[in-house]
């Protein structure tokens, strides 16, 4: 803190590290990943949230480093468990890395959270670790189950359509 600086209360701390995640996203939907990281990382300096640390943890993913966009997702389930995004991402990295196994756990946790919007990721993919595992019509169920959630969303009727084809 500079000189003749007053210390911000806990709400302008949220607020400005809640703006500072904003910009974070913003920047790395721009593909300005750099700055992203930079966003988040003072977004949590600031005023750890689980969204800040779920978030960096994804922009390290785009970078394929895994190691540290999981770490990410852990210190954004120790800040909130109830938050389900960084389960599901686990899962997702899990996935990418070729750890089906591994991914299973992360995938229903999300399922189970309290606070998650996107219902449908976790089931899609689940779906696809059931695909791979040539379970077949458990994957059909949770690619299913992500329509039913979410109508349209458009890998979930990619990969049934497939399925469809190819086995009928």
């Amino acid at each position: 803190m500079k000189e003749n600086e007053i210390p911000l209360d806990e709400n302008e701390k949220q607020a400005k590290a809640r703006a500072l995640w904003i910009k974070g996203y913003q920047a790395q939907l721009d593909g300005a990943l750099d700055r992203a990281i930079q966003f988040y990382q003072e977004s949590i300096g600031l005023y750890p949230t689980a969204e800040a640390h779920t978030f960096l943890g994804w922009a390290f993913s785009f970078r394929k480093n895994w190691t540290e966009a999981i770490e990410q997702c852990l210190r954004a389930i120790d800040t909130d468990p109830s938050f389900g995004n960084p389960y599901n991402d686990i899962g997702a990295y899990f996935i990418e890395q070729e750890k089906w196994e591994e991914a299973i756990p992360w995938l229903e946790k999300a399922m189970e959270a309290e606070r998650y919007e996107p219902r449908h990721f976790p089931h899609y993919n689940l779906g696809r670790v059931y695909l791979h595992f040539k379970k077949n019509e458990e994957a059909l169920e949770e690619f299913h189950k992500a329509l039913e959630i979410f109508p349209d969303y458009p890998p979930a009727r990619r990969i049934i359509s497939q399925m469809n084809s190819r086995f009928n």
